[in-house]
């Protein structure tokens, strides 16, 4: 970018601006690159490059319905190992060539996007399981490896991951070390920086580093965060160990109906101060109750409940929390809605379908905030994004002592996909701008990517500056991932 933009819709307009024609030139750097890591690890064809120019980020599926591509790759790369790694970092560095890793392209705010070119680095061919220890309960597995396949390897032999984004089906290990992720069971198993317990990261200059591996360590700052979010502006991640668990032996579900938004919210904090650990808390505003109920007539805000593991545990935990909600005005309606989500979690249909109509028009945004000021940040990105779309949704999950995340859905329709894109960028300039008014954290799990970019330098404040001080130290030639972070 030739200035800093403020704004995502100056961003990307600017992107636009400056995109590469429609047949760049060959890089005078890719013959070398071939003689480097041999013919078939390089795809330069069209198919490889257009499919590394999109993720599952909404804008970007409008450009994609546009036939604009504003951030494409020159080569698509397919990552083999660590020391296959170590030697194109090593060169890209001394070359000065941009590589963007690549896992399973199923962001939504456009982290594996190449804005610079040059090379994506597809990781998905290193899926291997490396090693399960069924005593301390730990498998170690390539970055690339798909999350359901590997959740299903898991449970064939008893065990699970208890980590499941929305995304499972078509992210891998390394996505969700690299934007720290979040799954839906978080509030009693934790996200990625809770379950990975080590893995190796290639740098930039091409030393293989290996974080340091036990239950806990006091042996200075723990590395292992330092790489957890960094959407591979620090290195590439090539394998992790995670913690894993055996498949539990009980599970109790429930629905429940409040009369509002604050009442669910008092029952959420409650439950989660009384030091309780349900593995599953959703609780949805009425308009978003309605998709989650299945029907158009539901009136009430619901809350979806979930307890597992050694049954007296998981029966005296859920009668504390059913008196918890039923002081907070909570009626229980049985297990059926949960059931029911449960069978559809990872769906993501409503949305994608929508994004591929002319004009059609879906976001999600997840936030955090603390008990105190959730309700007020909800309240007004309520009605601030409530002209840009048909519906506009909410619900609270992934939730703790001290506070919660909340998510925000946009559907609706444009008159066309220009206008639907430039309708994305407006509402993400809105929320962004209440998000930093009101002290709220603007990413909860889905991490910064293209869509926050703008907004990262207010968000981390001061500290932000110890951002750029490790990236100038660990990425002296800016190869890794341009563009993201605040890191121009």
């Amino acid at each position: 970018m030739n200035k800093k933009a403020r704004t995502l819709s100056e961003y990307v307009n600017q992107a636009h601006a400056e995109a590469a024609p429609a047949e760049p030139a060959t890089p005078s750097w890719l013959p070398e690159l071939r003689a480097l890591l041999g013919e078939k690890a390089l795809d330069t064809g069209q198919d490889a490059v257009e499919a590394h120019s999109y993720d599952v980020w909404p804008v970007a599926a409008k450009w994609r319905n546009q036939g604009k591509r504003p951030f494409a790759p020159d080569v698509v790369v397919t990552a083999t190992g660590a020391e296959q790694i170590s030697t194109l970092l090593r060169w890209a560095t001394e070359r000065g060539v941009p590589v963007t890793p690549w896992g399973g392209g199923s962001s939504v705010t456009g982290q594996p996007l190449p804005t610079r070119g040059g090379i994506v680095l597809d990781t998905t061919r290193m899926n291997r399981v490396i090693a399960l220890d069924p005593e301390s309960l730990l498998v170690k597995v390539q970055a690339g490896a798909n999350g359901l396949l590997l959740e299903k390897e898991l449970n064939v032999r008893g065990y699970t991951l208890n980590n499941s984004p929305q995304s499972l089906d078509r992210s891998t290990i390394g996505g969700w070390v690299g934007t720290r992720e979040m799954g839906q069971f978080s509030s009693r198993y934790g996200g990625i920086e809770d379950l990975a317990v080590s893995y190796t990261v290639v740098l930039p200059t091409g030393e293989i580093v290996e974080t340091l591996d036990g239950p806990r360590a006091s042996v200075g700052p723990d590395l292992r965060q330092l790489f957890m979010g960094a959407e591979g502006t620090l290195g590439v991640v090539t394998d992790v160990t995670l913690r894993i668990f055996r498949l539990p032996p009980f599970r109790l579900l429930e629905a429940l109906t409040f009369d509002g938004v604050e009442a669910g919210l008092q029952a959420m904090r409650e439950i989660m101060q009384a030091g309780l650990r349900p593995f599953l808390v959703r609780f949805y505003d009425r308009d978003e109750a309605r998709h989650a109920m299945q029907d158009p007539a539901f009136e009430q805000c619901v809350m979806f409940l979930g307890f597992e593991g050694v049954e007296g545990v998981a029966r005296a935990e859920y009668e504390v929390a059913m008196d918890l909600c039923s002081k907070a005005g909570g009626s229980p309606i049985g297990a059926a809605p949960v059931e029911a989500w449960m069978a559809r979690r990872y769906d993501f249909s409503t949305v994608e379908n929508l994004l591929a109509e002319p004009g059609g028009l879906a976001e999600t945004i997840e936030v955090a905030h603390f008990w105190d000021r959730i309700f007020d940040t909800y309240q007004e990105l309520k009605k601030a994004l409530d002209p840009f779309a048909d519906e506009v949704l909410g619900h609270f999950s992934h939730v703790y002592a001290h506070g919660t995340s909340l998510y925000i859905i946009l559907l609706g329709r444009a008159a066309d996909d220009a206008r639907a894109e430039q309708i994305l960028l407006e509402v993400w300039d809105t929320a962004m701008t209440i998000c930093l008014k009101q002290g709220a954290v603007i990413s909860h799990h889905h991490g910064a990517g293209l869509a926050r970019q703008p907004y990262v330098d207010d968000a981390l404040g001061s500290s932000h500056i110890v951002l750029r001080r490790i990236k100038e130290a660990l990425d002296p030639a800016g190869i890794m991932n341009p563009g993201k972070l605040g890191l121009e």
